[in-house]
């Protein structure tokens, strides 16, 4: 008797100890509703498949692993406080590929093995759907895999002596007295050579041919009957290599022929290049704002105090002026950063709250932001001295025993990660995890920040404090930043007549006021007033 009384002692203690464990925080708006708008402003979410979370645990991320991470992505109720509140998720390529990025593609109507099942990825489709996220895709249009049935059977065509074969005008071949100087080519068969500007594992595709325009429109198609809200579509100005005449008149038609499919689609283009000529690829779609991007970018020398509040400001009003002069419901794109580029939390500091502002600047901005996953917990990682961009794209830090590992090819060690893992953070208030869910959360609840008309005011003597007034149907909020260590006590009557009553949320290291006219804002925090 005495053993079977210890035995349930033990046991209430095992129960009580796990009946302490903390609940994750939630971050809750007290007094404000949202409604999510099933519009193309949303918060999208990069993610590197083969290292965000592993299903099989056999090592490599795969689609089932973001389908059991989807709640952590977005629950499906912003008023639960728990998610991350994103509402679309880009997914870098999953198509059959022989490289762990995945860039080559082998057959764009198919998912990797590694990856999982075309059912997978409907299942996917149809779970992100029920909680209000839409689903981008990386479309890889530019190049094949050398490994393409196309390419193999191009080549096998020559070898045979058929040159009548219509494989043979799928890809750029050309004799050496044809060759176009500025591009790269490799022997292909016979005396012909094909063009490979990023590798010779990557042969380019010819877009003059009518056969490759019939088969992108049978792969859009495909891909849409699978429930993809659109693409993120990879080195746009690369079609025609730096013809930009030629790459928008092509992007144009390849719009037209998706529109035709889906009016609804969202596409996104990389075209990484001076703002300028970005905005000329505005025509076609919207693409992303590399301007804002990296550490020279006007987000992060913003954030660290370099430019000021008011030069951001105007940098963002003058460039959406130039390319909403191209189309006119454009849309912005800002990002920190992404797979190609080092991670931001490598030249934005976390326990300075410097990455936090980084992400008040950009998310609370007109347009549609991506971040990248593992950007909010402050996830670092750049090439180093192996040059190699599988350090960009390191394994998620779940801290929960998530099997999935670092791509092949990295080399970034796991000690020089100082920021924690997403079970490290979550419970934290302060940590930067719970920073990213609030400002997203904030987004969501005042849509006059992604969709509104701005109204840039200039704070003549302040560096490190500015905003501006965004109005949509008939509402006007304000958004304004204090990039500094001193706090900013000021009167908005002085530089706008409209009129506030309420703080509608704030995001950083200290609190914030408004007493009639007087705006009272800590250091390293942003605001929303109305």
């Amino acid at each position: 008797m005495k053993k079977i009384v210890l035995c349930f002692i033990i046991l209430g203690f095992l129960f009580g100890l796990s009946s302490c464990k903390p609940r994750e925080y939630e971050v809750k708006l007290d007094g404000i509703a949202i409604e999510q708008n099933d519009d193309l402003y949303r918060v999208y979410y990069e993610i590197f498949v083969g290292a965000f979370s592993d299903s099989n645990k056999d090592g490599i991320g795969d689609l089932r692993g973001i389908i059991n991470r989807l709640d952590y992505l977005n629950d499906g109720d912003f008023s639960s406080g728990k998610s991350l509140g994103v509402t679309g998720l880009w997914l870098m390529p999953i198509m059959k590929s022989p490289s762990y990025h995945k860039y080559d593609v082998r057959d764009y109507k198919s998912v990797d093995p590694s990856y999982g099942t075309l059912e997978d990825f409907e299942e996917l489709t149809q779970k992100a759907s029920e909680r209000g996220i839409n689903i981008i895709i990386d479309l890889v249009l530019n190049h094949t895999s050398v490994y393409h049935d196309w390419f193999r059977t191009a080549r096998q065509a020559v070898k045979d002596g058929n040159m009548n074969s219509p494989y043979l005008e799928y890809y750029t071949l050309v004799t050496e007295e044809e060759k176009i100087a500025g591009r790269r080519y490799y022997p292909f068969e016979g005396n012909l050579f094909y063009e490979g500007n990023f590798s010779d594992q990557m042969p380019e595709l010819n877009m003059d041919s009518a056969l490759v325009r019939q088969e992108i429109v049978s792969i859009l198609q495909f891909w849409f009957d699978l429930g993809v809200s659109g693409f993120r579509l990879d080195a746009t100005k690369y079609v025609y290599l730096n013809e930009h005449d030629k790459n928008i008149e092509f992007w144009n038609w390849f719009m037209d022929e998706v529109y035709q499919i889906k009016p609804n689609a969202y596409v996104v283009g990389e075209t990484w290049s001076p703002d300028i000529q970005i905005a000329m690829y505005y025509e076609p779609f919207s693409n992303f704002d590399f301007g804002m991007a990296q550490s020279e970018g006007v987000i992060a020398q913003t954030a660290n105090s370099v430019e000021s509040v008011n030069g951001f400001v105007n940098y963002l009003n003058q460039y959406r002026n130039t390319v909403t002069s191209v189309r006119a419901d454009a849309i912005l794109q800002p990002f920190i950063s992404n797979h190609d580029m080092n991670r931001a939390a490598g030249y934005l500091s976390v326990p300075d709250g410097r990455m936090q502002m980084a992400a008040n600047l950009y998310l609370w901005t007109f347009g549609t932001p991506f971040l990248y996953y593992g950007e909010e917990i402050g996830m670092k990682g750049s090439r180093g001295t192996e040059n190699t961009d599988a350090n960009r794209r390191l394994a998620m830090l779940w801290g929960d025993r998530d099997s999935v590992k670092d791509p092949v090819g990295s080399s970034y060690s796991r000690e020089r990660q100082t920021n924690g893992t997403v079970s490290d953070q979550k419970n934290e208030p302060s940590s930067i995890y719970n920073h990213y869910k609030r400002v997203i959360l904030l987004r969501e609840a005042n849509p006059e920040i992604a969709r509104g008309v701005y109204t840039p005011l200039f704070f003549e003597n302040y560096h490190t404090f500015g905003g501006f007034l965004s109005t949509y149907q008939n509402s006007t909020v304000g958004v304004f930043h204090n990039t500094g260590l001193t706090e900013i006590q000021i009167d908005l009557s002085l530089y706008t007549t409209q009129a506030f009553q309420v703080v509608r949320g704030y995001a950083g290291q200290g609190t914030t006021s408004l007493n009639g006219t007087i705006l009272t804002l800590s250091p390293l925090t942003s605001v929303i007033i109305k």
